[in-house]
């Protein structure tokens, strides 16, 4: 079932949303491989040392992209969320003509200023880095948030994260990222 915002978009968007919505998955080649890259970033977030997380952050995000046969991302951290009344920013993806995609993801939460659980981190990663899919390896000319669009990002994390709870819904993780969620 679509989102609510699906009956405002324009006939054309309303076909790439329902392309979207039916690719509920992504084989991500060779995922095993990126294990010890997911726990670097595991370590890199117990230090609370921003470099040291950009560093794993980056390494894990060429890791993917280069798996699937897609360009490569910029992607930067930064300390704490932006906030405003709206809440809190987790990640910004952004696409400019003729540049490499760039992906910034925030560290620390706005109001304590801690920094965010791994499962957070590395599903906002995933997140962002899904909209670069959308748009390099899908093809879909626009990047919406759909059910297919939360069920490939944790696809992804159950091959990145195996420990992950099978019992636990396509898409629903205790700190998975939710429609209206950036």
């Amino acid at each position: 079932m679509p989102f609510a915002f699906y009956d405002r978009l324009s006939a054309r968007h309303q076909a790439v949303y329902r392309r979207s919505d039916a690719a509920g998955s992504l084989v991500l080649p060779g995922a095993a491989a990126l294990h010890p890259l997911v726990d670097e970033l595991r370590r890199a977030l117990s230090t609370e040392e921003r470099t040291a997380v950009e560093r794993a952050a980056s390494r894990l995000g060429a890791g993917i992209v280069e798996r699937l046969g897609i360009p490569p991302v910029t992607l930067s951290v930064l300390a704490v969320r932006p906030s405003s009344s709206w809440g809190e920013l987790h990640g910004l993806y952004t696409r400019e003509p003729r540049r490499p995609a760039r992906i910034q993801l925030w560290m620390r939460t706005a109001h304590h200023k801690r920094v965010v659980a791994f499962r957070t981190f590395l599903r906002t990663l995933l997140h962002e880095l899904g909209h670069h899919v959308d748009y390099e390896l899908l093809r879909l000319g626009e990047s919406f948030h759909t059910e297919g669009f939360f069920k490939r990002e944790s696809s992804l994390f159950r091959q990145l994260v195996p420990e992950a709870d099978p019992g636990t819904p396509a898409g629903q993780d205790s700190e998975s990222p939710r429609p209206g969620r950036k």
